[in-house]
């Protein structure tokens, strides 16, 4: 698992960022097609080795994959990232920046559907309660009364 170094396998898996821009008054795409050039460039020259924009419902996703953190941050301190992310449509509330894949990477472990209940186990209805006190009849008792007499005697 390590080599003479001393490092761990793990050196050989990609850091990943994840840019958010999400929609404001301007969508995100129009800021996607203003700095994805510029964008895309300075992560190439500066060590990534993947890159991936995708369009969600809220707005758009840069995700960045570096060989190693050192080229991650070298990126994240160039000027032309700076002024790019600067200039989205919500600068407030609408940028995330964060390591790891973006909003549509999934779990890294696939969710398992729930069991389904077996037959019984679904709850009764709970009665109604009686609204009786001490030895008083219920105007429930006295309706069920009722119905009773009138069934029996249709038959």
């Amino acid at each position: 698992m390590d080599d003479a170094d001393g490092r761990a396998y793990r050196d050989a898996m990609p850091e990943w960022l994840a840019i958010e821009v999400s929609d404001a008054d301007v969508p995100a795409s129009s800021w996607r097609r203003a700095y994805e050039d510029a964008l895309t460039e300075a992560a190439l020259t500066n060590g990534a080795d993947s890159w991936e924009w995708h369009h969600t419902r809220w707005g758009v996703v840069l995700e960045l994959g570096f060989d190693t953190d050192e080229h991650l941050e070298r990126f994240r301190r160039l000027p032309v990232v700076r002024a790019a992310l600067d200039a989205v449509p919500d600068p407030v509330s609408g940028l995330l920046v964060y390591r790891g894949r973006g909003g549509g990477a999934g779990a890294s472990v696939p969710r398992h559907p729930r069991p389904r209940p077996v037959a019984g186990a679904a709850s009764l209805p709970v009665p109604a309660p009686d609204q009786c006190v001490g030895n008083r009849l219920c105007a429930a008792d006295l309706a069920r009364d009722r119905e009773l007499v009138t069934v029996g005697a249709v038959q």
